[in-house]
């Protein structure tokens, strides 16, 4: 099954909507860099889905920076 991200990213690509890719990998970097400054709270398995995150919206970014045409 797919995540949630997954779904947002082939939406995005179908569409070939590179700015809102953009700005979904901006807010979750900033989401896991807020998360490792926390003190005291274990956000381990937090921080390791939002980079599972950036990794298919980066891959979704790959699709739309390949070559054209086929």
């Amino acid at each position: 099954m797919s995540s949630a991200i997954e779904l947002i990213v082939d939406s995005y690509t179908t569409v070939k909507d590179r700015q809102s890719l953009e700005e979904l990998r901006i807010h979750r970097r900033r989401l896991a860099g807020d998360l490792k400054a926390w003190v005291g709270f274990d956000c381990r398995l937090s921080i390791a889905q939002i980079e599972q995150d950036i990794a298919a919206i980066e891959a979704g970014l790959e699709m739309l920076s390949g070559p054209v045409g086929g």
